[in-house]
């Protein structure tokens, strides 16, 4: 039989979650972020599923290939831009947008001889202190790129560090971009899915929304749900082992968990060569039966335990849901001392793929 552990892609929520988005960007064109294999929902699948967007962002020529090749005329932005002149040719024939973040890349995209013009997104750093041009440099390498017989279209990017925190926000680095950018002219990507849903000011041209699109909010102290967001992913085993336990002992690796009374455990199909986090310890939350639950002690490479106190009627063949419907991907993830983004990029290879 196929081992019981399956994620389920839910691409009507990719769909809804979508619309969440642009009725939040207003008159702001919406590229949505479908790099990581789509957060580890699948690439093309989820282009399928969010083929009204304006535009994609990926991160490597291989991705964007595959999205060509899979019949997508989207514009498609290369977030890291290119990593050696020999892909300029590529990225030029076929019509992709490099991100230019440094200024000899600039340089060397102005002086190539390509077969199409190349739009490009031009970074400045406004403080995260990552990728970007000094914002003194911007205008200089926006007028060189301009200039260039090989560049079409120049918008100006950022990235915010803190749109997610409340205490600290996005002014500090609009102000630095807005004076950066001051006389340009020039269209302008700033928000990302937490400024986008917060700060209306960030819209600009174009929004590059990526978490809320595959259903887990942004915000620490937010829901996916509560913001009107569908999960498009649900991770989900079956009970394979039901085991009775005595008070005093333990289960699993390293003795972690020691009973403190006689309890019913159950075993899922469902361990850390999964994508399930390893250091999500005793307490976790889970689902079996659609009941709520939480895991027991260490998880293994292949399995992990869960309490049965709260659905005693379980037995081998028990449905377990370890994030998504019913059980928001971010409060797991929150109990594992990490983030939404980590789990669903991290689902494994062997982990059965459903649509549904």
């Amino acid at each position: 039989m196929t081992r019981p552990l399956v994620a389920r892609i839910d691409t009507a929520a990719l769909a809804h979650n979508l619309g969440v988005a642009r009725r939040a960007a207003g008159g702001a064109r919406l590229i949505a972020v479908v790099k990581a294999n789509g957060y580890g929902h699948g690439l093309v699948r989820v282009a399928q599923a969010l083929r009204a967007a304006d535009a994609f962002a990926v991160l490597t020529l291989d991705e964007a290939a595959a999205l060509r090749s899979a019949g997508y005329s989207h514009p498609i932005l290369l977030l890291e831009g290119y990593f050696h002149p020999d892909e300029l040719p590529e990225i030029a024939r076929r019509r992709l947008i490099p991100v230019v973040h440094r200024e000899d890349q600039a340089e060397l995209l102005a002086r190539a001889r390509l077969e199409h013009r190349v739009d490009v997104f031009l970074k400045v750093d406004s403080g995260m202190h990552r990728l970007g041009l000094p914002p003194q440099r911007l205008a200089t390498a926006a007028a060189r790129l301009g200039d260039s017989a090989a560049v079409g279209s120049v918008t100006l990017m950022t990235h915010f560090a803190c749109a997610d925190d409340p205490a600290v926000g996005v002014a500090a680095q609009m102000a630095v971009f807005d004076a950066a950018a001051r006389g340009l002219g020039l269209p302008a990507s700033l928000a990302n899915s937490a400024a986008l849903l917060r700060y209306p000011q960030t819209h600009g041209d174009w929004v590059r929304p990526g978490i809320m699109l595959y259903g887990a909010s942004p915000f620490a102290e937010q829901s996916g749900e509560a913001l009107g967001l569908l999960p498009a992913m649900t991770l989900e085993s079956r009970l394979i082992a039901v085991r009775q336990i005595r008070r005093g002992e333990a289960v699993g690796y390293g003795a972690t968990f020691v009973a403190p009374r006689d309890m019913k455990i159950g075993i899922a199909a469902c361990g850390y060569a999964d994508g399930y986090p390893r250091h999500a310890g005793t307490g976790t939350p889970v689902l079996v039966e659609g009941r709520r639950s939480r895991t027991l002690g260490r998880v293994s490479m292949d399995m992990l335990a869960v309490d049965l106190e709260a659905v005693p009627h379980a037995h081998v063949g028990s449905p377990v849901t370890l994030w998504g419907e019913g059980l928001p991907v971010e409060e797991v993830a929150a109990a594992a001392g990490t983030i939404a983004y980590e789990l669903l990029t991290a689902v494994a290879p062997r982990v059965r793929i459903e649509e549904c």
